[in-house]
């Protein structure tokens, strides 16, 4: 086997990282109205201070119109401040520091954005739940234009990357689809018109980015599903390229819709009781409680389980590819990186071990403690994401069989 790439410096686009990893734009929930906290500072600090190349922030909506939780962040001009706070204390602690631009789309809830959530097409959601409304022409020019924007208020914050979210069914992605995506104009219908959102909102990013900031894009190897219009791989190779086209300085490759196929995303099985639990709205509870199975059917669990499919597009395209996906072992991300992936991506490992990259240096047989019971996902979106492990005391007794029940052993 080869030497390990893993401890060896990256360069991506202008921003150098001091080694081959990445804590991937998994939802924090550690924000209060719509803007960081101490908890979102003391998070990325310890994943900094743990060895991380680069840490991102996650699912910041680039205009309001995009929200669905108060505990999300939304870009404006007023929170410059706190996050310029996290980032050199990022910096300090020697990692690189980016942040998820996007926008929920239907996914959105109307208490949140201010108005009836907007998507490529009408149609109706059932997680807010609430109607859809249909984008006018100059409602996505404006909206394209915002990413821009955003990525201008993430430089004054100090970040040095952006990663713009056009996966797992959120708007960027809702146009591509053609489960979401009905439209008859110059934004529906073929794959190109369906790319042009995309492209715009891309080209908006990479011009304010200049040439002193990484822009990444997060995007879908597919959706998950086959029937109704979910995108498959051949149409996804075809985005990839799009963006490879437009100077993207890397991909991470993604999969799944969060509104159809959930677990395809991060696979396992959806703790529904813990769901249930923490969800506030007595509505969503009782639905979640009674049809939370149907809802977020189960996608078994095993490492590195989006490799297959990346590998297709490792040798479909030339660009620098990120790898994210099931990884909790020095011996899977040593895989990954040897197979030609320039940068691997981890979630729930560093919010079980936030130190796991600086555990794995001494050893190479090592494996986080993560065990997928997915108690994290179950309270994020109402409570901040964490591992069951670190807050024991904190996790309600009703709760501890469903834990040891969904647990990957």
């Amino acid at each position: 086997m080869s030497e390990s790439k893993l401890f060896t410096p990256y360069k991506l686009g202008p921003v150098t990282l001091r080694n081959r990893t990445v804590r991937a734009a998994a939802f924090e929930g550690m924000c209060a109205n719509n803007g960081p906290t101490d908890l979102l500072y003391n998070y990325h600090t310890s994943v900094a201070q743990g060895g991380i190349g680069m840490t991102t922030i996650a699912y910041a909506a680039v205009t309001r119109s995009g929200l669905s939780f108060p505990h999300q962040l939304w870009m404006r001009k007023d929170i410059v401040p706190g996050l310029k706070k996290i980032t050199d204390s990022i910096h300090a602690a020697g990692a690189a520091a980016s942040i998820q631009l996007g926008h929920c789309g239907n996914m959105s809830k109307r208490s949140q954005a201010g108005q009836m959530p907007i998507s490529a097409s009408y149609g109706f959601n059932l997680y807010s739940p609430t109607f859809v409304r249909r984008m006018n022409k100059d409602e996505i020019k404006d909206v394209a234009k915002a990413f821009g924007t955003a990525v201008n208020l993430a430089r004054e914050a100090g970040f040095d990357c952006v990663e713009i979210h056009a996966g797992h069914g959120y708007l960027l992605s809702q146009f591509l689809s053609k489960f979401t995506n009905h439209r008859h104009d110059e934004y529906g219908g073929s794959l190109e018109n369906r790319m042009r959102f995309m492209t715009m909102a891309m080209e908006y990013a990479l011009e304010a980015a200049k040439d002193d900031m990484a822009v990444v894009a997060k995007m879908n190897m597919n959706d998950g599903f086959k029937f109704l219009g979910g995108m498959q791989t051949d149409e996804c190779i075809e985005v990839a390229k799009r963006l490879e086209s437009l100077g993207t300085n890397a991909l991470v490759l993604s999969g799944g819709f969060v509104s159809h196929a959930p677990m395809h995303v991060m696979c396992g099985e959806m703790p529904i009781r813990t769901m249930a639990y923490y969800e506030k709205n007595s509505l969503m509870r009782l639905l979640i409680r009674y049809f939370g199975r149907i809802m977020v059917p189960t996608v078994p669990f095993k490492e590195a389980y989006f490799y297959d499919d990346a590998m297709k597009f490792r040798q479909a395209l030339k660009m620098p590819l990120i790898y994210v996906g099931g990884l909790v072992s020095r011996e899977k991300i040593d895989m990954v990186l040897d197979s030609g992936f320039e940068l691997v991506a981890m979630a729930r490992a560093l919010i079980n071990e936030p130190d796991f990259v600086n555990r794995m240096k001494n050893n190479n047989e090592l494996k986080c403690g993560c065990e997928h019971a997915n108690y994290c996902i179950g309270r994020m979106y109402s409570i901040d994401m964490a591992c069951h492990k670190n807050i024991l005391n904190e996790v309600p007794k009703c709760l501890l069989k469903e834990i040891e029940k969904t647990k990957q052993h």
